[in-house]
């Protein structure tokens, strides 16, 4: 059995698109069968045991979900070992004194190499992003309602689609994982 942190795309955000942690952890224990199913804050941040690979479990889930909540949810899944190297890689750990302003876009694949190059020479004043694999780094220290930098999370030229996590949700999951 091997450690994975899944993190949902939009769920709880509003009114719509509501799925209760608890029921959450019903459908991932009881009807799917994982162990060690432990849920993070009310955002859709899970941490579970599975014998599977990370897309066959991806798969899985998105269709266990669509089928139990009845609406469509896109999950990214990433081992602990995954965790671990991008939490080990934060390049804004020097300049980063808030970790609800310093955060990670997790993607679904690799981004344009292009678009990432585009978005790095970007002038984006006190902010700054930092790429490396299937990760984008923000350090927004003026907020993120108003980042110009978060902003590009979601660019379509990076042709993936992208979920955010601030960096105390990171550090917390990453703790949930190796508790094993």
């Amino acid at each position: 059995m091997a450690a994975f942190v899944v993190l949902l795309r939009g769920i709880n955000l509003g009114s719509q698109r509501r799925v209760a942690m608890g029921d959450l952890r019903d459908l991932l224990e009881q009807d799917l069968g994982f162990t060690g199913v432990r849920t993070l804050l009310q955002s859709g941040n899970v941490v579970l045991q599975a014998d599977a690979a990370a897309e066959a479990l991806r798969e899985r889930l998105e269709s266990a979900l669509e089928a139990r909540f009845g609406f469509p949810i896109e999950v990214f899944v990433r081992t602990a070992e995954e965790l671990e190297a991008v939490v080990a890689a934060d390049p804004h750990r020097e300049v980063a004194e808030d970790p609800k302003r310093s955060l990670v876009a997790f993607l679904a694949s690799e981004p344009d190499p292009a678009a990432v190059e585009e978005l790095l020479a970007r002038d984006l004043g006190d902010e700054r992003v930092a790429a490396r694999g299937r990760e984008l780094y923000f350090w927004c220290p003026g907020g993120v309602q108003s980042s110009a930098a978060m902003k590009a999370a979601s660019d379509p030229r990076l042709g993936t689609s992208a979920t955010v996590r601030n960096w105390r949700t990171v550090t917390r999951l990453l703790a949930l994982a190796r508790e094993g």
